[in-house]
């Protein structure tokens, strides 16, 4: 079975072409500049074909993107299936589900018109996931199944006492201020990995999640379902990040706008795009930057770090006690599977819970693997993400279930 899954943004188009049966990727690819110049790479995954890296192809819409994607997965030359009809279904990653969706859901009228009741809760990406599945059913026919996969379906399970904000009660019967959290594809993902890895079923689990790249978040994940997250009502909350604040001061607003002049939008503007660890740092966004200036003496890049893992540390503490003991801390995505600098930080102090890093084992960069001391009570795991194949696993089960 050959799922294409889908990653709409405003003006880029991600894909990748996979079996999710056997884990195979067939190729992959980015649409980038759309309705500018176009630029379209593709990069298949087959010995002697050839790859076409950010080449010129007009695409005025998304449309025109979807149909590059799928001239070169059939070109006769190059492509990697023979023709349309091996394309058994499209699975789309959509970041905002709300509370309407608790799972992964086959794209119909009336969740289109869900859809889009959740572009306030998302503005910036449910309008491009849309258009991403417009584009589909206007290039491909209603006959193709389609699927959404939400960021915030798996975080769905967290008790009221977990996504709740303590203001007053109408704003979440009128307006649906809450936690949702995101990353739930990727927590879904290693959550399971784990328990395979470990050899236990998920339900026998009390697992910590620890997502972190340029966007970051930890979920406490027990028996197999999320009971809490770090990020909130938006992806600004929780962890300091790449170029977000995380979790801080609402106060801190009032006084900074209040003496600068600024408007909110001009201040959420700071909190998403110029703070984080680029803002405490001033060297970059980018952790391998700040490892590289850290070592160099750069104190800001030093802070940084330390900062970040303190966080990190804090919400695993946290979680633990929420779920009355944790047996296993999963380290995923550009930060957790790359930097062994970060994970010893984050791990040391925490062997009063049994965490004990093997220092050797640790060494490691983006493999699947056991990190934690033989002797370690809680097992620490570097498990890479890959949302991709969660999306085209949950797009053929909802499709044969069909």
């Amino acid at each position: 079975m050959n799922i294409l899954v889908i990653n709409a943004g405003s003006s880029s188009l991600k894909y990748q072409l996979l079996n999710p049966e056997t884990g195979a990727l067939l190729a992959k690819g980015l649409c980038e500049r759309i309705g500018i110049d176009g630029k379209f790479t593709y990069k298949p995954q087959v010995e002697g074909k050839q790859v076409l890296d950010a080449v010129d192809v007009a695409m005025p819409t998304h449309s025109e993107a979807i149909q590059a994607v799928l001239n070169a997965l059939v070109d006769k030359d190059n492509g990697v299936i023979g023709s349309m009809q091996e394309i058994d279904a499209v699975g789309h990653r959509v970041v905002h589900g709300g509370e309407a969706f608790a799972g992964s859901v086959l794209i119909t009228d009336e969740v289109m018109k869900a859809l889009e009741e959740c572009i306030p809760l998302a503005p910036l990406h449910n309008p491009a996931n849309i258009t991403g599945i417009n584009a589909c059913t206007a290039v491909m026919g209603k006959d193709v199944p389609q699927v959404a996969v939400f960021d915030t379906a798996f975080h769905q399970t967290m008790p009221a006492k977990a996504y709740m904000y303590a203001l007053p009660y109408e704003y979440y019967e009128k307006d649906k201020v809450r936690r949702y959290g995101f990353h739930g594809t990727s927590h879904k993902y290693v959550s399971g990995r784990a328990a395979a890895m470990l050899g236990k079923k998920p339900e026998e689990l009390k697992l910590i999640s620890c997502h972190l790249g340029n966007g970051s978040s930890i979920a406490a994940v027990d028996g197999g379902k999320s009971v809490d997250t770090s990020m909130g009502f938006t992806p600004l909350a929780g962890l300091p990040m790449g170029t977000r604040s995380g979790d801080l001061d609402a106060g801190i607003l009032q006084y900074l706008m209040n003496k600068y002049g600024m408007n909110i939008d001009e201040m959420l503007n700071i909190l998403n795009k110029k703070s984080g660890v680029e803002g405490l740092s001033g060297v970059s966004s980018d952790f391998r930057d700040l490892e590289k200036a850290a070592e160099e003496g750069n104190a800001r890049a030093q802070l940084a770090e330390e900062k970040f893992a303190y966080e990190v540390k804090k919400y695993v503490g946290a979680y633990a006690a929420a779920m009355g003991g944790v047996d296993a801390i999963i380290f995923t995505a550009g930060v957790g599977e790359n930097d062994k600098g970060i994970r010893a930080m984050v791990c040391d102090g925490l062997e009063y819970m049994g965490v004990k890093l093997d220092p050797a084992a640790n060494d490691v960069r983006g493999k699947e693997t056991v990190i934690s001391a033989a002797d370690s009570k809680v097992k620490v795991l570097l498990i890479p993400t890959n949302e991709e194949l969660m999306i085209a696993t949950d797009t053929a089960a909802i499709v044969k279930g069909n």
